[in-house]
């Protein structure tokens, strides 16, 4: 585990509650890409014993956009990212510990790079796959396509709202 990874990912998590709930965990984070790790506990579970559908979505979430987050924190503190859409599969019951990973890291920082210098907004698919190593290997128990989207935060300030 990466404890100063998690410690960004669980700060978050005091302005997004539900993170910080699920207790997730960064296992990797690289310029390749990145793997977040969700425990399948009392949190987590849901009434047959398998994790959680807003769980898991969460955890595609992280994964999806972890690597963004670092690059914005690091070098482009001007852009802002928010999800466009979502698809998930849903494959085989998460009845264990789930990893999600994802591997466009470098895909990640070129969009960024993009959306820096142009100012235009730029949105494309970021693919995560989860698994639960403990019972199934490398095998998916779920798939994700999020749409990451990225834009350069406005130079004007906000008009402030006219008195009536």
């Amino acid at each position: 585990m990466l404890m100063k990874e998690t410690l960004w990912v669980r700060l978050l998590g005091l302005r997004i509650p539900g993170l910080l709930f699920c207790s997730p965990r960064v296992l990797e984070l690289d310029a390749e890409g990145c793997a977040v790790g969700i425990p399948l506990g009392w949190r987590t579970k849901n009434h047959l014993g398998s994790m959680y559908f807003a769980v898991l979505c969460a955890g595609a979430d992280l994964a999806a956009g972890l690597n963004a987050f670092q690059l914005i924190r690091e070098q482009h503190p001007t852009v802002n990212l928010i999800f466009a859409d979502v698809k998930a599969q849903f494959l085989k019951r998460a009845d264990g510990d789930v990893v999600f990973r994802s591997r466009q890291g470098k895909q990640i920082a070129e969009a960024m790079a993009q959306t820096e210098r142009t100012g235009e907004r730029v949105t494309f698919p970021v693919e995560i796959v989860a698994t639960v190593p403990s019972k199934s290997g490398d095998e998916p128990v779920a798939k994700f396509t999020l749409g990451l989207s990225l834009k350069k935060k406005s130079d004007k300030p906000a008009e402030a709202p006219k008195a009536a």
